[in-house]
């Protein structure tokens, strides 16, 4: 045990921890894959069918040399290490995903390399490279079992021969979505030289069977090495000359154990910024690793990948691996799928995958597929599987990566990397320049393991021995001459006699010469590399320089990130214990300083558990060692700001190309060149004699008791702590090792959904612990909702959320979208969990199709309108309006007319927006669950949507976001046509409901407006409110492109007939899609000779709560963001002071400097934020209202002659005065400087007065106020009315208007607004000639 223990000490700072061998254990034969039955009870289980009685059956469909066998570790040295304890079911189900696989001698044996890694639960990785060859398979009772089976197997299909032919076409078509997966795994994949016998092969019989007399069976067989850092190249080259030492016609220069104990005691893990060379069996090997300042190492093949992929599809992947989103990647080869999946997030510095990452999936974890979490998983593909079969849980949110066909499926909607088109220019020109081509399908086969074996074979038998002579610091003998070396090639005994003499210390004096000698020879290649070393330094420079470019995105996208992180706790404990309560970063005010077209990406991926992580992170560098990525990070933001100092450009979006490419291929080079580190030379064991006997095609039983510890006194011990405390860190970790137990349970509960769903366990697989890993998913799902929507509260409440301390006011349209498609994709990820049967993409709208159909049939068969689940939804002030119906259908039905929308995702997305909008998203999704039966069918036993229990809380949480208001419908699908209801409501007095004019409306809302709608004169209708009050109103109905929210309305009549006058309480306008209902009030005359004579009126709207007496979340509503406008109804000024609530001079003033305020707000807002600048001129709280106060005040408003008296009559005479002061000649009373002003102002009053259009004098001083605002002339125009004779006869002594002082200053707020670029709707501006 002590010897063990000695073994294990060193394990930290060790290039290897273990040396495995996995294949078929002659003992206990033949087994079935344990993981495939168990596969296979998964999917009975699904389909409802008994799992017992499939396990009692033995599938003989499949030829044998098809079927999976149970492989087994059959060797692993040492036992186990402490600090990575030997996990054996992940390793064997990982080094042969497949399990055991048998040829013939007609079929391919060629070996295959391929990586894994294991993630352990503390976020760790170990990475496994793995050899796998055949080998002639010797006991007579596996070769005698092939044959039974082969026997059985020929039987079963002689029988069955005649249903061949139908027996395809007997798929049901509502087959599950794992279905085509099952089948694309069933079989391993037999290459075979009788490719001929296609046509009986149909039928499921191997073309050439199995005959053991006639036949050579070959089985399939593994070498592993696990190692804690990914050194693929050198692991590669070690097992494949350990391969070529089993294979080749000479025994190897030493006994294997050699080997084996050299690189797992005696190689050491080489510092960091340093190179190490160790010898394999035949040549030595290089790896080298980056300094501290450096990228972490990487040392899987990126130019691969982008040949693989070409830049543009690995670009796109990469930006769907940043924001988070499900990644399958699929292809044939297993080291494929690792190249790309480490390739790719490897690319991500300073920021880390923070999901499932699953490389290579093994075929009894597809049922880890229907995970409802981010993930990175790869799929092996079976020859041939098409990829329309593949039906997969959920792909709403899923990027699919064909990576053999060089293709890319991406999720709809997202947003596109910035800078993309120069990315993939810099990302081209250094393909190019490594001689590669940046588009995809370009990348030339991997060459077999056995041709580099029988290529190396010559050359390495010629100079393997001349380099175990190379090195001075060796402890083996050289051969005393040239010809002695040839002598010891073909002679194993002499080897080891040779290599014996040299350990007890005898020594040639003519050794040395020969040597040089050799060496001068030797080294005429390049830099004295060989071939393949080249190669591994073409790679290593490519890499790096790839990796720098994307590192120099993200360098230049977060270079003033630490600005806008949030440090307000005293320590890492009072952080840690309030996490979830914190705002660790001010995200408004980042996105505020970016550029524009960087916006929607960061917008997503700020939302990101990378991000979170990586803010995490950095403020717990305060009290902590800095984490490796960070501090990398941190010390390129500050090199840059050294060399750049960044002006006020800072929201440039100039792409700035990386500019360390060079330096960063001359380290990896100089490290190369320059040997650090040599590890002592593979030598002689105290080994038994007579063991490990070499027998060629044969792996050795290696001798374990010599294999089981290590030294225990040599440079491990002494570098051990230093090293352990440097590698503690040296895997991208997701948090610093805390010590305290309280910290580590305060940072798992900070993490996004707990640790545990980080990665699937692959050494327990039984059903119970499955069905745990699943309820694990129902819990992290409902955090994850309740999470959402309380973010969604706190964001969108605006100022009241800032009172109660919920962190930054106003969300910008920007984040509410990210946040409303991150709700969007959860409920996907909800619907998909547990899913058995799916229409399309998307899982909710396929739920929502099958419920559609469900109850349209029911309204077929009941011949009646579908009640089920319908409601008519009742409005505050609504009189007029026909209650509007209110279903699930209903809105399906909206939706599907939608002719833009052509995806079910989107669909589906627009569904969820809608009901959000409307306020009925949790009631909608609570009608379509109630349907049981139709759960039950779609859904497996433990899918989210049967616990009845998380369900009930899921849709609380959703019924809160009903306390705000969402215009998500409205504000995204601007082009849609809408049909719209607008309702004309007179003051019941007399008669003056009715009218003999020809009345006509124009609608306008931010993105457009209707355009003028002629009323049909006396169509007046009579409801009667829930009082049975009668009420008479005017209603038309029209369809146009979507308005958005609605902003005015212009109501008028030609003033034709005998009652002409007609008395309008207010206008109503319903979009008949969302519901959303606008009051437009008006509570004034229009006809001459009446009120202020106007014949049109522009009307202000309001929104309209809807309220429903059974649902007491819906009544609420947002409260506002600012306080002007609130948009209730305006009330003249002028009837106002017959009623003695005149307001004093101080709030006068007030009202102007807010009206003022709110405009200059509007325009510091984001252009796509700002809303209607209408309402902010015209509303209650407005320009025009407040200034309307103004002039008020004072004004001699007395009835002359039985008439009002209007501001508007001041402005006309002050126009007349000017106008005629020439001929009246009192020049003195008019300031010569006022000269440009009065003529502008005369200007457009005259204009104003000449316009067609029969406005009113109110409308008229409504319309030169906003002229004047948006020419900026209001400032101007003040004191000349201030200063004119007419305001002494019009005005008390005590009006603001007279007083110099106020006058003054308020021509100071009004010039504020000159900054501004004011635009005014068109339907102001409408027949205004100026």
């Amino acid at each position: 045990m002590s010897a063990t223990m000695s073994g294990s000490g060193s394990a930290p700072c060790r290039f290897a921890h273990y040396f495995i061998i996995c294949g078929i254990d002659n003992e206990t034969g033949l087994e079935p894959d344990a993981l495939a039955a168990l596969y296979q009870w998964l999917e009975a289980d699904r389909q409802g069918k008994d799992p017992e009685a499939l396990a009692a059956g033995e599938n003989f469909d499949q030829s044998p040399l098809k079927r999976t066998f149970k492989s087994k570790v059959l060797a692993h040295y040492p036992e186990n290490i402490e600090c990575s304890p030997f996990d054996q079911d992940a390793v064997n189900m990982l080094c042969m995903p497949k399990g055991l696989s048998f040829r013939t001698q007609r079929d391919s044996r060629t070996p295959q390399f391929h990586s894994f890694l294991i993630t352990r639960e503390d976020g760790s990785r170990t990475y496994g490279f793995v050899h796998t060859f055949y080998e002639e398979v010797t006991s007579p009772q596996i070769c005698s079992a092939m044959q039974t089976l082969h026997q059985m197997h020929q039987a079963e299909h002689n029988t069955s021969a005649h249903n061949c032919p139908s027996s395809s076409s007997s798929s049901s078509s509502s087959s599950s979505s794992m279905d085509s997966l099952a089948s694309s795994l069933d079989e391993v994949e037999s290459p075979s030289s009788s490719s001929s016998q296609g046509g009986r092969r149909s039928c499921g019989c191997s073309g050439e069977g199995y005959d053991s007399v006639r036949d050579t069976l070959y089985v399939s067989k593994a070498m592993c090495l696990i190692t804690p850092m990914p050194f693929m190249h050198a692991c590669k080259r070690f097992l494949s000359q350990m391969h070529l030492a089993v294979t080749s016609h000479q025994p190897p220069p030493l006994p294997l154990e050699s080997y084996v104990y050299n690189i797992l005691y005696e190689v050491p893990l080489p510092p960091p910024g340093r190179s190490l060379k160790f010898h394999g069996v035949y040549e030595p090997i290089l790896c080298q690793r980056p300094g501290v300042g450096e990228l972490p190492l990487a040392d899987f093949p990126l130019g691969e990948a982008f040949r693989l992929l070409g830049v543009e599809n690995l670009v796109q992947l990469f930006t769907c691996v940043l924001l988070e989103m499900q990644i399958l990647l699929y292809s044939q080869d297993y080291q494929r799928l690792m190249v790309v999946a480490e390739g790719i997030t490897t690319l991500l510095f300073p920021f880390q995958w923070q999901h499932v990452y699953v490389p290579i999936l093994p075929a009894s974890l597809l049922h880890f597929l229907d995970a409802p979490v981010p993930y990175l998983m790869g799929l092996q593909s079976k020859e041939g599987t098409d990829r329309s079969k593949l039906e997969l849980p959920q792909e709403a949110n899923l990027c699919f990566v064909d990576v053999d066909n060089h293709c890319i499926e991406l999720p709809e909607d997202f947003p596109q990397f910035p800078n993309r088109t120069e990315f993939i220019q810099e990302l081209s020109e250094v393909l190019l320049s490594f001689g590669l081509s940046p588009t995809e399908g370009n990348a030339s086969p991997e060459p077999a393991v056995s041709t580099q074996s029988s290529t190396l074979e010559k050359e390495l038998k010629s100079t393997s021995l001349r380099e175990l002579v190379d090195d001075k610091r060796n402890g083996n003998l050289g051969g005393e001459a040239l010809d002695m070396l040839e002598l010891l090639q073909g002679n194993p005994t002499l080897e080891r006699l040779q290599a014996l003499a040299k350990r007890t210390g005898v020594k040639v004096a003519r050794l040395e010469a020969l040597a040089a000698g050799q060496k001068a020879v030797g080294d005429e290649g390049v830099g004295g590399r060989s071939p393949v070393e080249e190669e591994e330094l073409r790679n290593a420079k490519l890499n790096v320089q790839l990796r720098e470019v994307f590192a120099a995105r993200f360098a230049t996208m977060f270079a003033d990130y630490e600005s806008f992180v949030i440090q307000n706790s005293p320590d890492l404990e009072s952080w840690l214990t309030n996490r979830e309560q914190m705002h660790n970063f001010d995200k408004a005010s980042f996105l505020s300083d970016q550029p524009e077209p960087y916006l929607p990406f960061l917008s997503h991926f700020i939302e990101t558990q990378m991000f979170a992580t990586f803010i995490d992170n950095k403020i717990m560098s305060q009290w902590e060692e800095k984490e490796p990525l960070l501090r990398v990070f941190d010390g390129r933001i500050e090199k840059a700001r050294l060399y750049n100092v960044r002006a006020p450009s800072l929201r440039s979006s100039v792409y700035q190309k990386c500019t360390v490419l060079k330096e960063s291929a001359q380290a990896i080079e100089q490290r190369l060149r320059k040997i650090d580190h040599t590890a002592i030379h593979p030598h002689l064991l105290d080994m038994k004699i007579g063991q490990g006997k070499y027998q060629q095609g044969f792996f050795p039983k290696l001798q374990a008791d010599v294999l089981a510890s290590g030294p225990t006194n040599k440079w491990s011990n002494r570098t051990c702590s230093t090293q352990r405390r440097v590698d503690r860190h040296r895997q991208q970790n997701e948090h610093l090792v805390l010590d305290n137990d309280l910290k580590e349970k305060y940072m798992q509960e900070a993490r996004n959904l707990g640790k545990n769903l980080r990665q699937p366990k692959l050494s327990d697989l039984s059903p119970a612990v499955i069905a745990q890993t699943n309820w694990k998913f129902v819990e992290g799902l409902l955090k994850e909702c309740k999470m959402k929507t309380k973010r969604m509260l706190v964001e969108k409440m605006g100022r009241e959320a800032v009172e109660l301390g919920h962190g930054e006011a106003n969300i910008t349209g920007l984040e509410e979208n990210t946040l409303i498609a991150s709700l969007c994709d959860l409920l996907e990820r909800i619907w998909s969990h547990g899913l058995l049967v799916k229409q399309g993409k998307s899982a909710l709208w396929s739920h929502l199709l099958q419920y559609q159909a469900r109850e349209e049939k029911n309204e077929l068969l009941s011949e009646s309108p579908v009640s089920n689940g319908q409601e008519r939804r009742k409005l505050e002030s609504s009189v007029g309006l026909p209650a509007l119906r209110v279903s699930v259908i209903q809105d399906m039905r909206h939706i599907q007319n939608m002719g833009e929308i052509k995806t079910d995702v989107g669909r589906a997305r627009a569904w969820i927006r809608l009901s959000l909008e409307k306020k009925l998203l949790s009631q909608h999704l609570k009608q379509l669950l109630s349907n049981q039966a139709l759960t039950k069918k779609l859904y497996k036993r433990y899918a989210f949507l049967r616990c009845e229990e998380e369900k009930e809380q899921f849709l609380f949480h959703l019924l809160s976001l009903n306390a705000v208001d969402y215009f998500c419908f409205t504000s995204v699908f601007t082009t849609i046509m809408i049909p719209y209801r607008a309702v004309i409501i007179p003051i019941k007095k007399l008669s003056n409901t009715m009218t003999t004019s020809n009345p006509w409306l124009c609608v306008s809302g931010v993105l457009g407006d209707s355009g003028t709608l002629q009323i049909t004169k006396n169509v007046l209708e009579m409801t009667f409110d829930s009082a049975f009050r009668p009420h008479t109103h005017i209603s038309i109905a029209f369809k146009r492109q979507n308005l958005g929210k609605l902003t005015t309305v212009q109501l008028g009549h030609d003033n034709s007939g005998l009652l002409a006058k007609w008395l309008v309480d207010c206008v109503m306008v319903r979009n008949e899609i969302t519901g959303h209902t606008y009051k437009f009030p008006c509570g004034r005359w229009l006809g001459k000779g009446v009120d202020d004579g106007s014949l049109e009126r522009v009307l202000i709207g309001e929104f309209v709560v809807p309220c429903n007496d059974d649902e007491g979340g819906r009544g609420a509503k947002t409260p506002p963001l600012q306080r002007s406008p609130s948009q209730i109804r305006r009330i003249s000024i002028t009837s106002l002071t017959g009623r003695g609530n005149k307001p004093t001079t101080v709030q006068i003033q007030e009202s102007i400097g807010e009206a003022v305020n709110n405009i200059i707000k509007h325009f510091h807002k984001p252009e796509k934020e700002r809303g209607s600048l209408t309402v902010l001129l015209c509303g209650e709280g407005g320009l025009v209202w407040a200034l309307e106060q103004f002039f008020q005040h004072g004004f001699r408003s007395a009835r002359i002659f039985q008439k009002n008296v209007f501001v508007w009559d001041f402005y006309e005479r002050v126009v007349a005065l000017m106008e005629n002061a020439d001929q009246i000649g009192d020049l003195q009373e008019i300031p010569e400087p006022l000269g440009p002003n009065c003529e502008s102002f005369c200007r457009y009053v005259n204009a104003v007065n000449n316009m067609p259009r029969n406005i009113g004098k109110d409308g008229k001083f409504q319309l030169l106020v906003c002229l004047g605002a948006r020419d900026r002339l209001l400032p101007q125009w003040l004191p000349l009315l201030a200063e004119g004779p007419v305001n002494t006869r019009m005005y008390e002594e005590n009006a603001l208007l007279r007083d110099k002082l106020t006058v003054s200053s308020l021509v100071g707020v009004l010039e504020t607004l000159n900054d501004f670029p004011i635009t005014l709707e068109t339907s102001f501006t409408k027949s205004v000639e100026l």
